[in-house]
């Protein structure tokens, strides 16, 4: 396992740390250079702009991705109706019905889980229950054959007077997956935080499969 650093101010020092990092130290796993195992602390969760030169994020398609997740709807046609256009990686993941299951907030509404979870954190601040479960075997079904949601997991927990949140994923794409993922993640901290009307705390990110594709390592530019 290769030792990395595991504190951050922010999205976007995490960012241009592991973009270097994976390219020097990361393995050949399938088309993309991967680190395994990777966790680390985002302390300033809403300071979560990608402003990177290397990168040019768009922060109004962020923020479109975010509003799809609070309407709890999985067509990718909602998407497109928010951004204008939809993206060519959700067409290539929708199912017949021009549906995704990627979209996290059809996840985390789906049996009530969001809900739930704030019920849980309001009556007992120092529960260990508010966890919302997205990868839980439901995507061995034909469903999910094109799409298969890249996080497992979210688990809130209040520390210090603080809500903390940990969000556990089983594939992470640094180039487009943590800079979407990582903004969508820290509004939905954000709103709980405001509904149980306490501070936010810190963001723990881990990932079994940190990567970059190939097409954006630095010898590939």
């Amino acid at each position: 396992m290769t030792n990395t650093r595991n504190e951050f101010y922010n999205a976007n020092e995490a960012f241009n740390y592991f973009y270097k990092k994976i390219n020097k130290d990361g393995v050949k796993f399938d088309n993309t250079k991967a680190l395994f195992n990777v966790g680390f602390t985002l302390h300033n969760p809403m300071d979560n702009h990608i402003t990177s030169k290397i990168r040019n994020w768009n922060h109004f398609y962020a923020e479109c991705e975010w509003q799809w997740y609070l309407t709890g709807d999985p067509s990718i046609d909602m998407l497109g109706t928010l951004y204008g256009k939809i993206p060519p990686i959700w067409e290539k993941m929708a199912d017949c019905n021009r549906e995704v299951r990627s979209n996290y907030g059809f996840q985390w509404k789906r049996k009530g889980q969001l809900n739930c979870a704030i019920e849980k954190l309001r009556d007992k601040k120092e529960t260990r229950h508010a966890l919302i479960s997205i990868f839980d075997g439901k995507e061995h079904s034909s469903r999910y054959m094109f799409d298969v949601p890249c996080t497992c997991a979210i688990h809130f927990q209040i520390v210090d007077d603080k809500l903390n949140m940990s969000v556990m994923m089983r594939s992470n794409d640094m180039w487009y997956g943590f800079p979407i993922d990582q903004y969508c993640f820290s509004k939905l901290q954000h709103m709980v935080a405001d509904r149980i009307d306490i501070p936010m705390g810190t963001y723990y990110h881990f990932a079994t499969n940190l990567h970059l594709y190939e097409d954006k390592l630095i010898n590939s530019k």
